[in-house]
């Protein structure tokens, strides 16, 4: 199956999920965009390294970029290889000694450690035609050049999401896997449920 090439072109909050991030994939030599929701974790993560800031402590993407340049481990690139129920899944793909290892990753997280290691983003052409959006030529002409910042996310407290929200963003975050975010929405149910 040949891959196809994308590049980061946009990150910014959500207008469709409440507290979470879009993160917009382009295809190199074509006019498809693939836009991945993602955390904000994750998003900040990605921004941080895109705008070439140095945290003063090493984040967890940092440490695992340190942790496998000391053992010759060389991330060589990040292939986007399918897409179940909406949810995209990734893999690094990885070099030692010249052996090369897949270990699957989320997306955002695969994403994030491949900027830090600077190595190319695949996706299949399956993933592009059910998840790519096509663009027609004046929509491309005005697209700005990502600037690596993630936009300002509006001022939106648990307190003041409807409880319909709250359950649909806890079953997000477990997921998601995000259990502090999933224990203080839970929290917050509970209180308005006392």
């Amino acid at each position: 199956m040949e891959k196809i090439k994308l590049e980061i072109v946009g990150l910014s909050y959500s207008q469709t999920q409440s507290g979470a991030y879009a993160l917009v994939l382009s295809e190199v030599n074509g006019n498809r965009r693939l836009p991945i929701i993602i955390g904000a974790f994750e998003a900040q993560a990605i921004a941080i390294e895109l705008e070439d800031y140095s945290p003063t402590r090493p984040l967890t993407h940092d440490l695992f970029k340190s942790f496998a340049s000391t053992f010759n481990i060389a991330v060589t690139q990040v292939i986007i290889y399918k897409l179940v129920e909406g949810i995209f899944h990734a893999k690094l793909v990885c070099e030692q000694n010249g052996v090369e290892i897949e270990i699957d990753a989320r997306t955002s997280d695969a994403i994030a450690i491949g900027v830090r290691f600077d190595c190319p983003v695949y996706t299949y052409e399956h993933i592009l035609s059910s998840a790519g959006i096509l663009l027609d030529q004046d929509t491309l002409e005005e697209d700005l050049p990502f600037t690596g910042s993630v936009e300002e996310e509006p001022k939106q407290t648990l307190e003041t999401i409807s409880i319909e929200e709250l359950e649909n963003q806890l079953n997000q975050a477990i997921d998601g896997e995000d259990y502090e975010l999933a224990s203080k929405i839970r929290d917050e149910i509970q209180k308005r449920n006392a």
